[in-house]
């Protein structure tokens, strides 16, 4: 009866969280993210995010790791892992002595972890990229014309659809390759009007449909340095990739009221405009300690070279990232039957230089976190709900820019469930 009721509840997430995904970019609200390909995803599973993220140098049997690929070699060979989580966001925007507040909430991601042979391991997945979702307002009085009013309104964003596979190479070495699906649309609009009669107004409609291929690379290694002491070093790898982008561009002349309006002079509508998105190298490095799975402290750092970047033969103002986390997790007992013992408690903090660079500062963000894990024995006693509570700031109030405060709320839910099981006849 069970293990109908979890293939339902498998089936279930599997149709709200993708039917739900294409859509979701459109529920954000941050400034920043009109710069680029938008706010880029550097979140991991709901079990890391309690750890702010890091990831490289952590592998489990009962959770996916898509950050590192190489991670997937820990699978166990009879089981699957099943991996779904969403996101509620609340913001505070400020600038100046204004302030505007948002909450939205966004599905997260679903992936999928299964055994092939012996030393082999899969998993298939859906996560978001990128997302974007903005819209500002700026008027200013010009002389012999009067006041202009400049309205930038975006939306979309890029989606992974990936394929990894690990293999496990000899004890403790394993390494793993995500081949991932970039697809999505970022839909951008510039609005320009006069106050007075005498002008036409302006509003141009640029839309970007955008799909390619994107390989990342990953190894882990883990050794004892001494009984119930294990040490653990990962890395991973993403390509330069040139993905294909088509635009949409339309330009209207239009007088009176934009709202309003029912009819456009049209000055340019061109469909047919191809070009790439030259998303750059990243490469990162962890280290972990993990201390009789009771107790685990890793650090990560990360390198993105968003210097490179370019969009229709067009760059941005985006500079090279360097992000560092660090995360500690503490079970008081993993093997007790006890409900509180075996609850997870985990902890981390990470700060990103960013990788826009305005008005001669970087805007960076530092965030912490707190996760709790919770195991649910009606399933099984590897299957958890895995609660986070993060808290971050990003962006800063010189020179008249966004400073952005936020809290994220993450659901995660985690299934692992038998996939092959010889019967034994006596």
């Amino acid at each position: 009866m069970f293990r109908k009721f979890n293939a339902l509840l498998l089936v279930t997430l599997v149709a709200v969280l993708l039917s739900k995904n294409g859509s979701a970019q459109n529920n954000i609200s941050q400034p920043y993210s009109g710069y680029g390909i938008g706010i880029i995803n550097n979140s991991s599973n709901g079990v890391l995010d309690g750890l702010s993220g890091t990831s490289y140098a952590i592998q489990d049997p009962y959770f996916i790791n898509f950050r590192n690929p190489a991670s997937y070699a820990a699978f166990d060979s009879l089981s699957f892992v099943a991996d779904a989580a969403a996101s509620i966001y609340s913001s505070t925007l400020t600038q100046g002595t204004q302030t505007q507040k948002n909450t939205y909430a966004r599905a997260g991601y679903l992936t999928i972890g299964l055994p092939v042979t012996r030393h082999w391991r899969t998993s298939v997945g859906i996560i978001p990229f990128s997302s974007i979702g903005y819209a500002i307002q700026d008027s200013r009085n010009i002389d012999s014309i009067g006041k202009v009013t400049y309205d930038y309104s975006g939306h979309g964003g890029l989606n992974q659809l990936y394929w990894g596979n690990a293999f496990r190479i000899c004890k403790g070495l394993s390494i793993g390759l995500n081949a991932s699906y970039l697809f999505g649309s970022i839909y951008n609009t510039s609005n320009t009007a006069f106050d007075g009669s005498n002008f036409y107004n302006t509003i141009i409609n640029d839309a970007y449909h955008i799909d390619g291929i994107y390989l990342t690379a990953g190894l882990q290694y883990f050794f004892n340095i001494k009984e119930n002491h294990r040490i653990g070093i990962g890395a991973t790898y993403s390509n330069t990739a040139y993905i294909w982008a088509k635009e949409d561009l339309l330009i209207n002349y239009y007088t009176g009221i934009y709202s309003s309006v029912t009819t456009y002079d049209t000055v340019l509508h061109d469909s047919q405009l191809r070009g790439n998105l030259n998303i750059p190298q990243s490469v990162g490095g962890g280290l972990s300690y993990t201390y009789k799975n009771k107790l685990m402290v890793a650090a990560d750092v990360t390198w993105q070279n968003w210097n490179q970047y370019q969009f229709m033969n067009h760059g941005d103002s985006l500079t090279d990232a360097i992000i560092t986390s660090a995360g500690i997790q503490y079970i008081p007992d993993p093997l007790s039957n006890k409900f509180f013992k075996k609850m997870a408690f985990r902890l981390g903090a990470k700060y990103s230089t960013g990788n826009l660079f305005l008005n001669n500062k970087l805007i960076d963000e530092f965030s912490v976190s707190l996760g709790i894990g919770i195991p649910l024995a009606t399933f099984n006693t590897h299957s958890t709900i895995n609660l986070v509570f993060e808290y971050g700031k990003m962006g800063t109030l010189v020179n008249d820019m966004i400073k952005q405060n936020y809290f994220r709320f993450t659901f995660n839910f985690t299934l692992q469930e038998k996939w092959y099981q010889r019967v034994k006849i006596e």
